[in-house]
Formats: C-alpha cells, sequence, structure tokens
C-alpha cells in the first residue's frame, strides 16, 4: 500500500510540474529579434542604463535597438548584446546584458538580465559582476577605435574568470556593431568615425616564400616578448595589492617567466615557412573564405593557454585587440603544433595555432596586439592578475594597396586600412587536442575506473577477505575525495542530467559535452556501469561527496559518536523525496535551465567539494549540516535527497545482472543484513532494494564471513555434526575387542 501511494503520488506531481513547466517554455522563448528585446526591458528600469531617462520607445526591428527618452527627450539607445555579438560563456548558452549609449555611441549602462552560468548563479555574489559591467562605463568604442586604445581593464572576478571576460567583450564589441549601425541607419547618433576611404590595404599572397626563422624575425613577420620574474613581481608591485606583493615569483629577477612568439600563418609564405607543407595545408582546410589564423609560441615558466582552455573551451589567458574589438579564443578554434619547420627556428614548449573565431571584425593587415594575462593566486579560491602586450604589424612586403574594386594602387597612393571579414568560421570539433593536454588526468581516472571494474568483477575472492577488503575500499574512497574531487574537480551533478536533457531537446551537439573529459569519461562509464549494477558503482566508490560522508562516519563511529537506525517504516517513507526532488528540477528545466541549475543548489556538491567550502556562511552551513546529519546516520543526504541518485535509479532498473548473492535464509530467519546495511537498502524480508543501493559490499563480506553470518555459522554446525555423527563408533575394531576381552575378564 505504501509503495503504491508513493507511486501515485510521484506521478501527480510530476504530471503538475511537466504541464506548469511547458507552460512556461511556451512563453519564455520570443519570437523576433525585437521582441526579445522588449522582453528583456521589462525587466529593467531606463534610468538604469540611461541615467536620467524615463521611459523606452517602440524596439525597432533593424538594429534591435530601443530608443530611451527623458519626457519627448532623446538621450540614447538601448539593446541587447547576445543579438550582435556571441555571448556564449561557460555554460555554452547566452549571457544576455542590456547597455545603453548616449547620442555619441558612449556607453553610459548595462544590465545584466538573464544568464546560465552556475559559477554565478550559485557561486558569486552578482554584486562582483555589476561592478565589473560599471567599468565599462564611459567608454567609446568608435573614438578608441581611431586611436587605437585598448578598452577598460576592469579587475577580474576570482572564480569566474572565463565568464566575466565574455561579458566584458560582448559589451565592447557589440556597442561597436549598433554605433556603427545607427549611424548606417540615419539615427541621431553623432558620427565619430572618419570618412569613408578610398582605398585599403590587403594581402599580397605572391609574396616568395621565406627562406628561414632568422629572416622573419627580422622583417618583422615574427614578432616576440620576454617577460622577466623581475618584471612580472615589478608588475603586481605596481598593481597595488598587498596580497600579492607577498607571493612573488620564485627565481632570479632576470630568468625568463615566458617567452612569446606571434605570426600570422594565414599569409601563405609566413605559414608555409613556420608551419612545413603539411601543416600548413591542414590549417587552410579550417578556415573559411576570409578567415585568418595567428601562430602564438611560449617558453618559459608561464602558459599562455590557461586554464580556462580546459575547463570550458576558453582560453583565458590571451586574447587579440585590434581597435575596439577584443577577440577571444576558445577551443574549437584551436590546433596544436608539434613544432615550428622554419630552418634555425628554436624550439618552444607550446605551440599553437587559434582562429579568429566567426563573427569578430578582424582585419589581418592592420595593427593588432596580443594580451597576455598574469595571474596570481592570493588566497585559497582568489587571484589578480596584471596584464602584458606583445604589438604585431604585419610588415608592408606582405601586403599591397587596392581601389574598392579590387585595382592595385601604387605604394605612395595608400590610404587607411579597411576590411571588415565576416566569413563562418569552421566548426571542425578540436576536442582531441583538449584530451591530449589532459592525458596524464584521464590516465589516473582510467586506472581508477579499471581498478573499480576488477573489483566487481573479483568481489567473491576480495569479500571474503574482510581486513584487505576495509583497506582497499578506504583508500578507494580516498582518491575519490582528494583525487577526483578536490584536485581534478570532477564531480558529476543533476545539472549535467538536466543539462544533457536540455541539449536533446533543443539540439545535441557531442562538443558541448567533450570540452570536460574527465566529465565525460565518467559519465560514459556510469552509463555502462547502470547496464551492469545499477547506480551502484557511482554512488558509492565514484561520487566524492558521498566519499567524504562516509569517511567522516567511519571517523564518527572511532570516536563513538552513537548511530541511528531510522526505523523501517519511517525509512520507506522518507527515501522518495529524493525522486520527488529530481522530478521538479527535471520539470522546472524544461521551462527554465537556469531556474533549475539555482534550485539543484540542494546539492552540495560545489560548496563541498568544486569550491571546497569557500562560500557564502549560509551554503557552508547547509552542507556542513548535512554532513553533521551524516555523523549519526550514514549517507544520510544520499538516502534522503540526493536528486542526481534518484535520477541514476531510474535507468538503473533496466541492469541485466544481479551481482549480489542472498540466501534463502536471508530475512527469514536472519536479519543481520537488514540490520548492518550502511543505507537501509535490505529489506526486512531480505531482498536488496537496487534503486537505495550503492554496491558497498559489505553484505557479501556477511555473505562469506563463517564468523557473522548467521547462515553459515549454522551450516558450519550441522557440518561438524555430521561429521561426528559419521566417525566409527567406539564398540567396533580394535578398541571393541579389547573392550570384550576386559568385559570377559571382569566376569570371572
Amino acid at each position: 500500500m505504501t509503495v503504491c501511494s508513493s507511486r501515485a503520488a510521484l506521478a501527480v506531481l510530476a504530471l503538475v510540474v511537466l504541464t506548469w513547466s511547458a507552460h512556461v517554455s511556451a512563453q519564455s522563448e520570443p519570437g523576433t529579434r525585437a521582441s526579445s528585446l522588449g522582453a528583456y526591458l521589462s525587466k529593467v528600469q531606463p534610468a538604469e542604463v540611461i541615467p536620467g531617462a524615463d521611459r523606452f520607445g517602440p524596439v525597432r526591428e533593424s538594429p534591435a535597438v530601443a530608443p530611451v527618452y527623458r519626457g519627448d527627450d532623446l538621450l540614447g539607445h538601448a539593446y541587447l548584446t547576445s543579438q550582435f555579438v556571441d555571448t556564449n560563456g561557460y555554460s555554452s548558452k547566452p549571457i544576455h546584458i542590456v547597455v545603453g549609449l548616449d547620442l555619441e555611441g558612449t556607453i553610459v549602462g548595462a544590465k545584466l538580465v538573464a544568464h546560465s552560468e552556475p559559477i554565478v548563479l550559485i557561486g558569486i555574489p552578482e554584486r562582483k559582476i555589476v561592478t565589473y559591467l560599471q567599468s565599462f562605463i564611459g567608454y567609446n568604442p568608435l573614438k578608441s577605435a581611431q586611436t587605437n586604445q585598448s578598452p577598460p581593464r576592469p579587475d577580474i572576478v576570482s572564480g569566474a574568470t572565463v565568464t566575466v571576460l565574455v561579458m566584458g567583450e560582448s559589451v565592447v564589441r557589440s556597442a561597436l556593431r549598433v554605433t556603427r549601425a545607427l549611424q548606417a541607419g540615419g539615427s541621431q547618433v553623432q558620427a565619430t568615425q572618419a570618412a569613408p576611404i578610398q582605398t585599403m590595404r590587403v594581402l599580397n599572397s605572391t609574396v616568395d616564400r621565406t627562406a628561414d626563422w632568422k629572416s622573419l624575425v627580422q622583417q618583422g613577420a615574427v614578432r616576440n616578448l620576454r617577460i622577466t620574474v623581475g618584471e612580472v613581481n615589478a608588475a603586481f608591485e605596481n598593481s597595488g595589492n598587498a596580497a600579492a606583493m607577498k607571493r612573488p615569483e620564485p627565481g632570479p629577477p632576470g630568468a625568463t617567466f615566458i617567452e612569446l612568439y606571434v605570426a600570422l600563418v594565414s599569409h601563405p609564405s609566413i605559414g608555409r615557412t613556420l608551419l612545413g607543407e603539411a601543416e600548413f595545408e591542414s590549417v587552410t582546410r579550417m578556415l573559411q573564405p576570409g578567415q585568418h589564423a595567428i601562430l602564438v609560441a611560449g617558453e618559459g615558466m608561464y602558459s599562455f593557454k590557461g586554464s580556462g582552455y580546459v575547463r570550458g573551451g576558453i582560453f583565458d589567458r590571451i586574447q587579440l585587440i585590434q581597435g575596439a574589438e577584443t577577440i577571444r579564443f576558445r577551443d574549437r578554434e584551436h590546433r596544436r603544433i608539434g613544432g615550428l619547420a622554419a630552418k634555425g627556428a628554436p624550439t618552444f614548449k607550446e605551440v599553437d595555432v587559434f582562429i579568429v573565431p566567426a563573427g569578430a571584425e578582424f582585419d589581418p593587415v592592420a595593427p593588432w596586439r596580443l594580451q597576455l594575462l598574469v595571474q596570481r593566486a592570493i588566497g585559497a579560491l582568489d587571484k589578480t592578475f596584471v596584464s602584458f602586450e606583445l604589438p604585431y604589424e604585419l610588415p608592408s612586403r606582405y601586403t599591397h594597396v587596392v581601389t574598392p574594386d579590387g585595382k592595385p594602387v601604387p605604394p605612395d597612393a595608400a590610404g587607411l586600412q579597411a576590411g571588415e571579414e565576416n566569413g563562418v568560421l569552421s566548426d571542425r570539433p578540436l576536442w582531441q587536442r583538449l584530451w591530449y593536454s589532459k592525458a596524464a588526468a584521464i590516465a589516473v581516472l582510467g586506472l581508477m575506473l579499471m581498478a573499480l571494474t576488477l573489483i566487481f568483477f573479483f568481489q567473491d575472492l576480495l569479500v571474503k577477505r574482510e581486513r584487505l577488503f576495509d583497506r582497499i575500499r578506504l583508500a578507494y574512497l580516498a582518491i575519490t575525495l582528494v583525487w577526483l574531487g578536490w584536485v581534478a574537480q570532477a564531480q558529476l551533478s543533476v545539472v549535467n542530467v538536466l543539462t544533457f536533457t536540455t541539449a536533446l531537446r533543443e539540439g545535441f551537439e557531442w562538443k558541448s559535452f567533450l570540452v570536460d573529459p574527465l566529465i565525460f569519461i565518467l559519465w560514459s562509464a556510469v552509463a555502462v556501469a547502470l547496464l551492469f549494477w545499477g547506480r551502484g558503482p557511482f554512488c558509492g566508490w565514484l561520487c566524492p561527496f558521498g566519499a567524504l560522508q562516509e569517511l567522516t562516519n567511519k571517523a564518527a563511529r572511532r570516536l563513538k559518536v552513537p548511530q541511528l537506525k531510522i526505523p523501517w517504516r519511517v525509512h520507506e517513507r522518507l527515501w522518495p523525496i529524493k525522486y520527488i526532488i529530481f522530478l521538479a528540477l527535471f520539470g522546472v528545466s524544461l521551462g527554465s535551465l537556469a531556474y533549475a541549475e539555482m534550485l539543484s543548489e540542494i546539492e552540495p556538491f560545489k560548496t563541498a567539494i568544486v569550491l571546497r567550502f569557500v562560500r557564502e556562511w549560509w551554503f557552508v552551513a547547509f552542507a556542513l549540516a548535512l554532513l553533521v546529519a551524516g555523523l549519526f546516520i550514514e549517507r544520510f543526504f544520499c538516502r534522503y535527497l540526493c536528486p542526481l541518485g534518484a535520477a541514476l535509479a531510474i535507468p538503473g532498473r533496466l541492469r541485466m545482472f544481479d551481482w549480489l548473492k542472498r540466501y534463502r535464509e536471508c530475512g527469514n530467519p536472519c536479519m543481520r543484513c537488514f540490520k548492518e546495511c550502511p543505507v537501509e537498502a535490505i529489506h526486512p524480508e531480505g531482498h536488496i532494494n537496487p534503486n537505495e543501493c550503492i554496491s558497498c559490499l559489505h553484505c557479501q563480506v556477511l555473505y562469506h564471513h563463517e564468523q557473522k553470518c548467521p547462515v553459515l555459522i549454522q551450516r558450519t554446525l550441522k557440518r561438524k555434526r555430521r561429521t561426528a555423527t559419521a566417525a566409527p563408533p567406539i564398540g567396533t575394531g580394535a578398541g571393541a575387542m579389547q573392550a570384550a576381552a576386559g568385559s570377559d575378564a571382569a566376569g570371572q
């Protein structure tokens, strides 16, 4: 009766949530560009984007902007960044920011209105993001483009480097494009650009191939920047950050911190010399018409690729700046090079080719610079940054000047550089290079998975040796917690499940799931394990937070902390809670994945594992409360609240094998396994509930233990009795004859 009522309640809840989410989803997606801006403007006060404004005018269709007024006076225009540039962040979903421009094209306001960045939703205070966006107020991209000045460089928000860099870049680039579009459409925006040019400088692809490395460097086709340890330390001292000053880079001041080299390798002459024929052809095949590629080579103690390359497919330590354009590179726009082919070229630790991303307004013959972000840890999770720039301009011998119709122009008649490249970048996946960079971590995870597979396949041999098995399990859980969780941060989450199901509905792409090798491998292993063993291998062995709960509980037992046994009737009414939580999250995700990610904070994984308890006090208090409960009730969170465990239990019902052995006497009369199961996954009548089992194998240790299993103890006693009964009677053989002889003597 209890099971039926629980299933009925779950079905009703699922129906309600799915109906509500479908209604939300139907209303949440605006149809046109103009209506999309209009939907977000309803969340913004006019004065928040343009000071002094009191109303928005009707949203224009092209460009998609809304005039902003004070009374009848036009003060400027508001627009949505995601409608003009790529704003995809760490979550691979757009970050929506409403920006206000005055009549001169100056940024006067910016408000974050919607995003799906998990670290901002549940990790970074929004006030830090607001402060970051305020740094761009007062910046005029058109004026800066004329003077070749860099955009503002606000302090990076520690823990959300990739996210805020994408935000800043999208604000600057979109402001430039919107201002140009308004000028072209005759809007009331004061012109700040120079008069249209009559000539343009373009690449000259007919230049003979340069012979060697030395010649390229002397010509300026290859530019370099050397930064010493002393220069880095001096830069952090000049930043005024006291914490950064206390952690100087080790080594002599004159030692090389990093030496960078850059070159435009989409030019045939430069590219063939540096890359060789075969590699140059491979790079060329990656390029669509109008796209360009630059080479970056580095040597020294600092890597120019950085952590974002691994986490979210975005390189967070380098960016290309040209005028008002800031171009950041992603993993799909990257190719690792084994070494340089040019004669006399030195050997570098890192050699990579980066493709200018789709939609970037990049002119290969105009000056640009590569900006390097140098970071320094100043706390457990906090970092501070300084930047260095490497300027680059293609030598004139690799260019020539033409008129707008393509006719050559004498060198002395050259005009201003021009050219906006708007080709579409090939989306050829390069995740193989990303996986190669994580080869060591992948190898360690592979060994862990292989060891766990052997443990399950040969469990009968291990569980017979109780002490050996306990040591192996403790060691495995410690590795799962420390290396897999706190070091590699490969903690699976119900957010991964929701993202996957959303991708199936909205357009599945493998590249979105291949950017994090460890998470992808773990999910693949979990999927296979579900068919063999159910959810147990992950929940019982590969979940870092689960390992933390079990290890802390074992420590509590050592300290004689009393353990609470939940009555069975209460227990079987509590475990459906996690299924209700999962169904609720899944239903909400159908309407709003971002909101579902916020609600998924019921998982303490981010607090305890990803951020290592360095968060706001209420998140830490919640995680600690769950761990404290686990000191008295082993794996309290796993039993009753974990939505990920519930999500895995549902397909886990499809498992093809039953590896856990039971006796007919289990449950009647023997109740030992029922009483000792760490998560109470064994019913009083003796059968194991696969939905709740975490495959800790404790019941299998008891199954084979001749001193603990009552069934084996009884069988051993019966065997001994049979042996005693089957022994030769005392009255037979020589003994009987002697006894008989003794009897006769006594009778006489």
